[in-house]
């Protein structure tokens, strides 16, 4: 395992994530049921959804050197245009229409169950997975990907169901989603300067 691999995912899963439909939805199925089963639906859909990119990132892996690094540096670009140019007000309507689509469920078992569905659907081809399946084209290291983007994520979902709320007082999600957008932009420069 590759600690700096793995810690590279989790610096650039973190700040992608906050601002997303996930961490909303989270913030607001917590807000109305127990907090630890919103929590581990959460965590356990979006380690799912890391190991789905993992394993698209390793079929990238598979095509010839320049092609993938074209490609990387494509959906880095398309990531970071996803982030600068999506106003955050439309990903927090998708996050409450997702809370609000299933109410308020009060048993643990079904708290999480209603979580782990919401958020594995809502993550599939969302801009984290993308972001993933690239790191571990351009890595090599499928676990250490695996674990930063886990780890990211788990921290992520903890974020948004314990203190999204008081955070999103101070840090507007709108230049977390800004800055988030810059990273993806740079890795996506640097993926080009490869290229060349």
């Amino acid at each position: 395992m590759n600690f700096v691999v793995a810690a590279t995912t989790l610096a650039l899963v973190i700040p992608a994530e906050l601002p997303d439909k996930t961490f909303i939805s989270s913030l607001l199925l917590s807000s109305r049921n127990r907090p630890l089963p919103v929590w581990l639906g959460t965590a356990l859909a979006l380690t799912v959804q890391a190991a789905i990119a993992v394993a698209a990132g390793r079929l990238i892996e598979l095509l010839p050197k320049t092609t993938v690094r074209a490609v990387v540096a494509a959906l880095f670009l398309a990531g970071a245009l996803y982030l600068l140019l999506v106003p955050e007000r439309s990903e927090e309507r998708r996050g409450r229409e997702l809370a609000d689509a299933e109410g308020r469920v009060t048993p643990s078992w079904r708290v999480f169950l209603t979580t782990f569905t919401i958020i594995a659907l809502a993550e599939f081809g969302d801009i984290t997975q993308v972001l993933i399946a690239n790191l571990t084209a351009r890595y090599k290291s499928p676990l250490s990907v695996f674990v930063g983007a886990s780890v990211g994520f788990w921290i992520v979902a903890g974020v948004g169901v314990l203190a999204g709320r008081t955070i999103t007082k101070y840090v507007p999600l709108g230049l977390v989603r800004r800055l988030s957008g810059l990273a993806l932009l740079g890795f996506g420069i640097w993926s080009i300067v490869e290229l060349v």
